[in-house]
């Protein structure tokens, strides 16, 4: 399979690309507002399957739209979108971005990128299929701390063979995730896999994990996990994880440690990364000194992604999300789901 990217228009540029929104829930606000702020784009309307949702969302925010509807295929038809910005629920990305991407629109969408890996993949080939840019909006990627902790590890670390990410927060969505059957892995876990992948440039082979839901748990799906992945070249990446843990949070990024021969870097509560870095081997401790990142400021959150987007667009460049490479963090997620389903080791390739 290989990626799919539109082909630069003529002098590169994309002067007021018209965008069509699909979704009006939180993040879909979130998103319009990320889309307004952007003097590349022109919002050409908003959907939501509720009806009047889009309409509503549109006149709290004080944002202009030249189409709110319910209905994507007929939005399509009077907007005529340059591209797609799929905001939906997990289950529904699978029809909103085949659909975009039958009339020929690019699609920016929403993690996970599906509900189900025969869904993903059937995106990855209707992207092909289309000759369109979908990507997948890991808006993590776009941490300048996150960016300067993976720097700092390529630089100092001498590789890694142990990478740990840590989660716990104690959150009160209500709404569609207390009803999922995976909601920390399926919905949150992504963000911290594909992080996992990031920052250490290596892809899964295989993984042992367990899900469970604590008695005091006001989810009705299993919201805690714990998962141990073998990475290429032996790299182990283990997780540890709950969405209903009170008190005490980590960061909505994790907490992480990496290890490798030359020291260990750690990066906790989003703060400035830093390590213990080895001067000088022998004894029964090596001799280290603490090093802290330099953190560069870029663009962060959905704002990066759609900057990323935008200028694959103008480029033909490959963006960090395009759905060839996203679907092998999502193979991460169902992975781990299918282990503790059957209670054992699984290989990534068999998801794959």
């Amino acid at each position: 399979m290989q990626p799919c990217a539109a082909q630069p228009p003529p002098g590169g540029t994309t002067p007021g690309m018209r965008a069509l929104l699909v979704g009006a829930g939180g993040m879909g606000q979130a998103w319009a507002k990320n889309l307004a702020s952007n003097d590349e784009v022109e919002l050409a309307g908003w959907v939501d399957v509720r009806e009047g949702a889009a309409a509503a969302a549109a006149k709290q925010h004080d944002l202009a739209f030249d189409y709110t509807g319910s209905d994507v295929a007929t939005a399509i038809t009077e907007c005529r979108p340059d591209f797609v910005v799929d905001v939906t629920p997990p289950e529904v990305h699978h029809d909103v971005t085949l659909l975009a991407l039958s009339k020929g629109l690019p699609v920016i969408g929403e993690k996970p990128m599906a509900a189900s890996m025969e869904q993903a993949k059937a995106m990855v080939k209707a992207s092909e299929e289309a000759g369109k840019l979908y990507m997948v909006s890991q808006s993590r990627r776009y941490n300048s701390e996150l960016r300067a902790y993976r720097l700092f590890i390529e630089e100092n670390l001498g590789g890694i063979g142990i990478l740990n990410a840590d989660f716990y927060i104690g959150a009160h969505f209500g709404g569609f995730r207390d009803e999922m059957e995976s909601p920390l892995v399926l919905d949150m876990a992504i963000h911290t896999f594909d992080e996992a992948r990031f920052l250490s440039g290596k892809d899964p082979v295989a993984v042992y994990a367990e899900e469970y839901n604590p008695s005091w748990s006001w989810y009705k799906g299993d919201v805690s996990a714990s998962a141990i992945f073998e990475m290429e070249d032996g790299m182990r990446f283990t997780y540890r994880g709950s969405w209903c843990a009170e008190g005490c949070h980590t960061s909505w990024d994790a907490d992480w440690r990496a290890v490798g021969p030359r020291g260990t870097a750690i990066w906790q509560n989003n703060e400035q990364p830093f390590g213990q870095l080895v001067t000088k081997s022998g004894g029964f401790f090596s001799e280290t000194e603490e090093v802290a990142a330099e953190v560069e400021k870029i663009p962060g959150g959905i704002e990066g992604s759609l900057k990323e987007f935008l200028r694959a667009l103008q480029t033909g460049e490959t963006p960090n999300g395009e759905c060839h490479d996203n679907i092998k963090s999502l193979a991460m997620v169902f992975g781990a789901i299918e282990s503790a389903r059957r209670k054992e080791r699984i290989q990534i390739a068999e998801i794959l």
